[in-house]
């Protein structure tokens, strides 16, 4: 295939639109779908094709319910405590255990508690029993022929014991489809493999195991394959015959290498190419012998969301389980969310309580940004022919945890720094009932979340004349009692490249032109720093290459240094020291906590402000290399 010879995708669907078309072509492979036999004791999870009914009853005889004696209830009647009755062993009563039969001429049973053991033989009793007193019947759990499960039943840890209580060994249920799983790429190599220049770790194929587990099915996974059409073509055919569904990661858009959907059309028929949804739209929905094959993008969080649109319904379908409804919550949106008209967007979400007030942080939106997906909380769905949602608006967020949970986060918003996540690992460590969430959008994005009410801490370092912080809470939040928690005093600096290649040595060097610079975003105390210090110098911002490049964090900064994307960015010590760079100090700073008064006295800050004054932490930051004065 050559350079131009591109795929253009087929339509630009609605995503319940393309479903519903995917979901009537596998009507007839879901009304074949077969059950099998499974022995109950390995049953958890499947899901019944038949009503299950007892075979025996539970208990088949009649029990004792409690270790003690069992009696003729007529010959209890006349005890009382001035009057108490002995009874003659084995004549009017026998010692029992809990589960022992009852039989004929006893019926009742007096708990040993209430016994009086005159002799081996004799006791003495001062209270009646009534018939059937403290007697298990038989059928008082299940009876014989009654229902236990009914069918399309999801099966549990308490229906496995009342199966087996009431005799039954065997049940059926739907087979597990069985889900063929397709890494595609040249670039991919499988963990543990030497990680080389333009090699990419899989991962996406074990997320979509998991998922398949989880949802029911049996997952398949094949080594990966590479770009290459015929290796491809095989690998294809030989999934379709060996299983239920196929899923193909990676190969699903328009580039000269993106093989999917051209090899569904050879061998089967292509129903859809381009879904209306943000991220997950160069999905492939396809029949091949009958059979679902699925195209699924490259970008771990596009694959998440195509398969939770498309693969998780069929799995569901296959097992006669309809898709459970999530739970939606209302929050106040931190900041702006701009949307295309042309999709359905999935955002992903921060969530915590201020106040008794939810606040949802929008998360890196990156379709490759595998850590949105395990830092979200819920997700924003933004419908498409909307241009997104205002800041301060109140939006309905799906939950991805528990409420609870999200409860008991302390919200952090404002400045990155490392330390952050190091504080958040040992709050949970501390109490497992608290966490710390924090949203990375700079010094004065936290200034402007306090302001609105929208967070518990703003991590700042705000530079003004040579002090740092306090007039801008001075400045920005005038009619709040505010504390200042001192934190960390940190090195800032020019990060390079390890051996500084391009011999950088100061802030003049980043206006020659074959230096390219990196920033962090407006707003946050670094930028604030780096124009400051500009300013000191009569350095025009205009004549950096790479002034408007803005990076949210300071490892991202690193990162692009590393990676020979940018010569330098101006970033703290430990990001230099986290990714092996070299490190031009310009200053030292005081990265502070801004919290207000009234939340001083929560539990979980608390907690919060022990840990940053504690002995433990600075062994944690110095464990970790973490570099502060």
């Amino acid at each position: 295939m050559s350079g131009m010879d591109r795929n253009i995708y087929l339509s630009n669907m609605e995503v319940e639109k393309a479903l519903g078309l995917f979901m009537e072509r596998l009507k007839p492979q879901l009304e074949q779908w077969t059950e099998e036999e499974v022995n109950t004791i390995s049953s958890l999870g499947r899901i019944s094709a038949k009503a299950v009914f007892a075979l025996v009853s539970s208990p088949n005889y009649n029990a004792s319910a409690m270790d003690g004696i069992a009696v003729k209830a007529k010959d209890t009647f006349a005890a009382s405590e001035a009057n108490p009755v002995r009874l003659k062993k084995d004549l009017d009563f026998i010692f029992v255990d809990t589960g022992d039969p009852i039989l004929d001429p006893f019926d009742a049973v007096i708990m040993i508690e209430d016994v009086v053991v005159i002799d081996d033989n004799l006791v003495e009793i001062i209270k009646a029993a009534s018939p059937w007193q403290d007697i298990r019947p038989i059928g008082e759990d299940i009876v014989a022929n009654e229902m236990i499960i009914p069918s399309n039943h999801h099966i549990r840890p308490v229906d496995i014991a009342a199966m087996l209580a009431g005799g039954v060994n065997v049940v059926k249920a739907y087979k597990k489809p069985k889900v063929g799983l397709i890494p595609t790429g040249t670039e991919i190599i499988e963990p543990g493999e030497p990680l080389k220049l333009g090699s990419i770790i899989e991962s996406n194929s074990r997320m979509f195991e998991g998922m398949v587990i989880e949802y029911g099915g049996e997952a398949n996974r094949y080594k990966p394959i590479p770009d290459d059409y015929q290796l491809l073509k095989d690998g294809l055919l030989k999934a379709v015959d060996q299983n239920d569904m196929v899923i193909i990661n990676a190969g699903s858009s328009a580039g000269s290498e993106d093989y999917t959907v051209k090899l569904i059309a050879e061998l089967g028929e292509v129903l859809v190419h381009g879904i209306a949804t943000k991220p997950g739209k160069p999905a492939i929905l396809g029949m091949i012998k009958n059979k679902p094959v699925v195209g699924i993008p490259g970008y771990p969080v596009s694959a998440y969301f195509v398969f939770e649109n498309f693969v998780k319904p069929m799995i569901k379908s296959f097992l006669k389980q309809p898709l459970s409804s999530k739970d939606i919550v209302e929050a106040v949106l931190s900041k702006r969310v701009v949307s295309s008209l042309k999709h359905r967007e999935y955002v992903r979400i921060k969530l915590g309580m201020v106040e008794g007030k939810l606040i949802a942080t929008p998360l890196n939106r990156g379709a490759g940004a595998t850590m949105s997906l395990v830092r979200a909380d819920g997700i924003l769905v933004i419908p498409q022919n909307s241009e997104g949602v205002e800041g301060g608006e109140n939006i309905q967020v799906e939950l991805l945890k528990n409420i609870e949970e999200i409860k008991s986060t302390i919200v952090s918003i404002g400045s990155h720094d490392i330390a952050m996540d190091i504080m958040a690992n040992m709050i949970h460590q501390k109490d497992s009932n608290y966490s710390l969430s924090s949203a990375h959008v700079g010094s004065m994005g936290g200034i402007m979340a306090l302001r609105r009410g929208e967070t518990h801490i703003a991590p700042i370092h705000l530079l003004d004349e040579g002090i740092y912080n306090l007039s801008y809470i001075k400045r920005y939040l005038p009619n709040m009692e505010m504390a200042l928690i001192k934190g960390l005093k940190r090195i800032q600096g020019i990060m390079v490249k390890k051996g500084n290649p391009k011999n950088i040595t100061s802030f003049e060097d980043l206006m020659r032109e074959d230096v390219q610079f990196v920033n962090r975003q407006k707003g946050a105390g670094t930028r604030i720093l780096l124009d400051y210090l500009l300013s000191q110098k009569s350095i025009d911002a205009e004549s950096i290459s790479g002034y408007d490049r803005e990076m949210t964090t300071h490892m991202a900064v690193a990162a692009a240094v590393d990676s020979g994307s940018a010569d330098a960015g101006l970033g703290v010590l430990s990001a230099a020291k986290a990714l092996n760079l070299d490190f031009i100090p310009v200053g030292e700073e005081e990265y502070d906590f801004a919290v207000p008064v009234k939340f001083l006295k929560l539990p979980m800050l608390e907690l919060f402000v022990k840990l940053l004054k504690s002995e433990e932490f600075a062994k944690e930051l110095e464990a970790g290399k973490i570099m502060y004065i």
